[in-house]
């Protein structure tokens, strides 16, 4: 198992990309909380993120709606059906952890639901910010609430004034 990564910019700050046998395994933000060490990234290398970055900056320029990538995502079977469930999401919308714990056939595992979430990853690709609280209101997001809100925002076309 050969791991690479890259470095690229976003309106969300620089995303640093990691490849697992070439295939995207990770797309972490700085100060994200469970970013792995820089250790585990493996050798520089943009060759295997061609594709992710031509899809990023389709998305950030509001041309792509839904990443068409292949992805690696490892994790706890538990943790892997959460995040099959975050790329359901459409584009623009927003889910409850309580609706994704329901569509898991388990309704009172949204906490649950959320610890998944927020171990997500390839975020943004995988659309955990997407998931909010049962209130309507953001909930905790590992690139920090005001990316999360940033994100929500640009999604559904609205200024980036900080307001959601």
């Amino acid at each position: 198992m050969s791991r690479t990564h890259t470095v690229t910019d976003s309106p969300y700050g620089p995303l640093t990309l990691v490849a697992t046998d070439s295939v995207l395994s990770g797309l972490y933000m700085t100060e994200q909380r469970h970013r792995p060490g820089e250790e585990t990234f493996g050798d520089p290398d943009p060759r295997p993120f061609r594709e992710v970055i031509s899809q990023l900056d389709a998305y950030f320029a509001g041309d792509l709606k839904e990443f068409d990538l292949p992805l690696h995502l490892a994790g706890t079977p538990f943790q892997r059906t959460v995040w099959e469930q975050l790329l359901l999401i459409p584009y623009g919308e927003t889910r409850t952890y309580g609706e994704l714990a329901g569509a898991l056939g388990n309704a009172g595992a949204s906490r649950a639901v959320g610890v998944a979430n927020g171990r997500n990853p390839i975020g943004i690709i995988v659309p955990c910010h997407r998931v909010i609280g049962a209130s309507g209101g953001l909930t905790g997001y590992g690139g920090g609430l005001d990316r999360k809100q940033r994100l929500l925002a640009f999604e559904r076309g609205l200024p980036d004034d900080g307001l959601f």
